[in-house]
């Protein structure tokens, strides 16, 4: 998919399917929230894919850890949207439980892809390799 080194990163790919199920339990919500919950945590799953895009073209290892280290700030905001989405009881925890999932993924390899990045900043030596897309 695409022409862009962003496209090809795992936790690219993995942003995008965290912020469709976002999407999909919004659909959930009461109309009272559509300007509310709905707007914040909406606006939040997007950081984190454009942040993911945003610092993976041609920025340095420091830079692009800098923007990862801002999509993971994002999905701590959705995170805590999904908190009060599921202590007002808007939808079902079972439904609830598979975005957390698919959201615990994309934070530990957003996580895990920083701090490679750091390490081989702070490591010249290391292999320059995408420790996630293989590349």
């Amino acid at each position: 998919m695409g022409e862009y080194k962003f496209q090809s990163l795992v936790v690219y790919q993995l942003s995008l399917g965290y912020l469709d199920q976002v999407y999909e339990i919004l659909e959930l919500l009461p109309n009272n929230e559509r300007f509310n919950l709905c707007s914040q945590i909406v606006r939040a799953a997007t950081s984190i894919t454009l942040n993911i895009a945003e610092g993976s073209t041609g920025q340095s290892n420091k830079e692009q850890a800098r923007f990862l280290g801002m999509a993971i700030r994002s999905y701590i905001e959705t995170v805590a949207c999904l908190d009060l989405i599921e202590r007002r009881d808007y939808i079902p925890h079972n439904k609830l439980s598979i975005v957390r999932k698919t959201g615990r993924t994309l934070f530990y390899k957003v996580t895990k892809f920083k701090n490679t990045l750091r390490s081989q900043e702070s490591n010249p030596s290391r292999s320059k390799k995408d420790p996630l897309s293989g590349k």
